[in-house]
């Protein structure tokens, strides 16, 4: 699941989920949690559960509810069945939220006669302070996890604070977690997802923050408007320069021996260097 551009859309809403359907982001998620009010979570979960073996793309996770509420076990049931791409688990609290996840998502799996592992998870550990507290905990993580997410807004305020300064970045509190968050991820081998900017009005400062994630080492970044899709595409492909340089590192290794040291431009290079330079054009169209 390519994790560039992810477009969330609430699951109680017809006319906003066609319209993300209808978009280019890299892929979707529709919301049961945050964005569909308590009255309407039965009404949510069925419009998604009819949806999803009909869908137009591949490319469509769905975030269930809080594993601790009243609403996660009935979202499961009801969605791993029509067979998302992925399931996004909010208010992630540490490892042992992610390996009951596993376990309820295999399990649904067999009993609608999926392979073990076909859905895949994407975790939002940074939005509370407890899930800060938890991210040197993971280690090894189920196999299905592919991406961790750091939520600036939630975890804004569990501290109260502000989750971004007027003129831009965040306060220390919330950028500490994020740095935390590229960490976690990094360290357990999932790609780290950035918070959603929370005014589509704001080109300007989403430019400059979707800038930020990219050269920080985020995969991607987590939007909630169609017209944020563009400019964040934009900030995380690669310049022509960095494109050239990472065909310049690839071809400056002996594939055979590919353990030693070579020199580029007068430049020492190592296999570190040819890491990134992979993922550097990975990230390419």
């Amino acid at each position: 699941m390519k994790l560039r551009t992810l477009l969330f859309a609430p699951g109680d809403s017809q006319r906003k989920i066609e319209k993300a359907l209808a978009s280019d982001a890299d892929g979707l998620i529709l919301d049961l949690e945050d964005g569909v009010s308590p009255a309407n979570k039965t009404l949510a979960r069925n419009t998604l559960a009819a949806l999803l073996p009909n869908r137009s793309r591949a490319q469509v996770a769905v975030r269930v509810n809080p594993r601790d509420s009243a609403f996660y076990l009935d979202d499961l049931a009801a969605i791993v069945p029509a067979r998302p791409a992925a399931i996004m688990l909010p208010k992630c609290t540490g490892p042992e939220d992610l390996a009951a996840l596993d376990h309820h998502i295999e399990a649904l799996e067999a009993a609608s006669a999926q392979p073990r592992g076909t859905i895949r998870v994407i975790a939002m550990v940074a939005e509370s302070a407890a899930g800060i507290i938890a991210l040197p905990r993971y280690r090894a993580i189920p196999e299905r996890v592919i991406a961790f997410a750091f939520g600036a807004e939630d975890l804004a305020g569990d501290l109260g604070v502000p989750p971004r300064h007027a003129s831009g970045g965040h306060p220390a509190p919330i950028t500490a977690a994020r740095a935390a968050t590229l960490l976690a991820a990094a360290s357990c081998g999932v790609a780290a997802l950035d918070t959603p900017f929370p005014d589509p009005r704001d080109e300007g400062g989403l430019i400059r923050e979707a800038g930020a994630a990219a050269a920080d080492g985020f995969a991607g970044k987590l939007l909630i408007h169609p017209s944020q899709i563009a400019p964040v595409r934009d900030a995380f492909l690669p310049d022509a320069e960095r494109i050239a340089w990472a065909h310049a590192v690839i071809g400056s290794f002996d594939p055979v021996n590919p353990g030693g040291v070579s020199t580029l431009h007068g430049k020492m290079i190592e296999l570190p260097h040819v890491k990134l330079a992979r993922r550097i054009l990975a990230s390419v169209d």
